[in-house]
């Protein structure tokens, strides 16, 4: 039996969104969700193993910090059943203000933490606290903003469409490491690590401001209003989709999974790898940060190229010729990244970071129109945070290990051998592109 609320009594559906206000709100909302969680990112190499950590081993306590890094992809599941129940249940509205206003309080306060020289042990347990705010919140951000844009969008767009709050991931990288780049070039390294390094994460507040003043003003999605007047929200949306969407479950989290271990190989890794004078490159923070900048603009470039590709020539199609591609850029990047110079090291990022808006881009489309529209805020985001819990939680403390241990070839190899896993979930998985989303039954997923 079904798990579905009684029917409640017709309702007026709310005035539609203008396209553009749409378009707006879920690159907003995901911009700022973004760069909040990158700005960590970058923290996480560069200064939190000096600060929140004992002195000692350096690549030790990189390690850590990297650990501390992944906390938030174990959170992120957790956010994407919590946000995606009020999404199906309550609507897509407000659950997206609230997963920005968690995310936001969380990033805030790691703006204002005390560092270990000042509290001992507390300070990384507070750390760790923070980040698994911040999994908590993105965790219920990325479903609601891809289901904005795309049960919002006009037919034979919604590739196109979903591809603007994927456009939120290389800004917000954008903005995230161009405030790091600008504080580091106007002021002294001591001066940065004394409370420099605060000003990314205080920053957010006007960040945060700006994206609810957009959200505040949108109106439910078509979709979900239809679902609300017809009285078929169902009472635990996690309960049905793993009753009858959890074959979608499994195929969306791996035809994922290679994404997200090439975006964190390309930023996260490739940062610690680039600046280590020991073990890695030996190149300057700052000249490595403007080497990943131009790498993420192609990021940028190539993802509504690809929304336009999906919708022109199908979802898999384009999905499957992206992920062979990764598979033959793993077999050079050794050669590429360790042995090229700066020549090879720019070849690296922007073939890399090209590569990652080809294969980012549809995902906004394809993961929600596995789902119905009921399931589809908790669907589309557990598929989508199981991946990021399997490919990118530990994807750079792995890749650190494995640089240290075998070699940087090895690194391509676990690219090669997480984008042979996407491979297979998309050739047995079907074309989603002609689907109606108001349309799809539950029981044919």
């Amino acid at each position: 039996m079904t798990d579905v609320a009684p029917r409640s009594p017709d309702v007026a559906e709310p005035p539609t969104n203008p396209r553009r206000k749409v378009l707006t709100a879920s690159l907003v909302g995901t911009s700022i969700e973004f760069y909040d969680f990158y700005i960590y990112a970058t923290a996480a190499v560069l200064v939190f193993p000096l600060l929140f950590f004992p002195e000692g081993d350096m690549l030790a306590a990189r390690l850590q910090s990297l650990a501390t890094f992944a906390i938030a992809f174990v959170a992120r599941p957790i956010g994407s059943w919590v946000f995606g129940h009020f999404g199906d249940r309550i609507g897509r509205k407000a659950t997206l203000v609230a997963s920005l206003l968690t995310m936001g309080i969380a990033t805030v306060g790691i703006g204002v933490l005390p560092t270990y020289a000042q509290v001992g042990v507390l300070a990384p347990v507070l750390l760790a606290i923070c980040r698994f705010g911040q999994g908590l919140g993105l965790g219920g951000e990325w479903g609601g903003a891809a289901l904005l844009a795309t049960e919002n969008a006009p037919a034979g767009k919604r590739g196109f469409y979903g591809t603007f709050p994927q456009l939120g991931a290389p800004i917000g990288f954008f903005l995230a490491n161009g405030v790091f780049l600008a504080l580091t070039q106007t002021m002294s390294d001591e001066t940065f690590l004394a409370w420099g390094w605060r000003v990314p994460f205080l920053l957010s507040t006007v960040l945060i401001v700006v994206g609810l003043w957009v959200r505040l003003t949108l109106h439910e999605t078509p979709a979900f209003a239809k679902v609300v007047a017809s009285g078929e929200r169902v009472k635990t949306p996690i309960v049905e989709v793993f009753r009858t969407s959890w074959r979608a479950v499994v195929l969306g989290t791996l035809i994922m999974v290679a994404t997200y271990v090439l975006f964190y190989l390309m930023t996260v890794f490739s940062l610690g790898f680039g600046t280590d004078p020991v073990a890695g490159l030996g190149y300057e923070r700052s000249q490595f940060l403007v080497f990943l900048m131009i790498g993420v603009v192609f990021f940028a470039l190539f993802t509504p190229v690809s929304g336009l590709l999906a919708d022109r020539f199908g979802r898999k199609p384009t999905l499957i010729a992206v992920t062979v591609a990764i598979i033959a850029f793993g077999f050079t990047m050794g050669p590429m990244m360790a042995g090229g110079g700066t020549v090879g090291v720019m070849a690296f990022l922007i073939i890399g970071l090209s590569l990652m808006g080809l294969t980012f881009g549809p995902m906004a489309a394809v993961l929600p129109e596995l789902f119905p529209t009921n399931v589809r805020y908790t669907g589309a985001s557990i598929a989508y945070n199981l991946a990021g819990l399997l490919g990118a939680s530990f994807a750079p403390y792995i890749a650190t290990w494995l640089a240290g241990t075998f070699g940087l070839a090895w690194v391509g190899g676990y690219l090669v051998l997480v984008s042979v896993i996407t491979l297979v979930a998309l050739l047995i998985s079907r074309e989603t592109r002609d689907d109606d989303l108001d349309a799809i039954p539950a029981r044919a997923r």
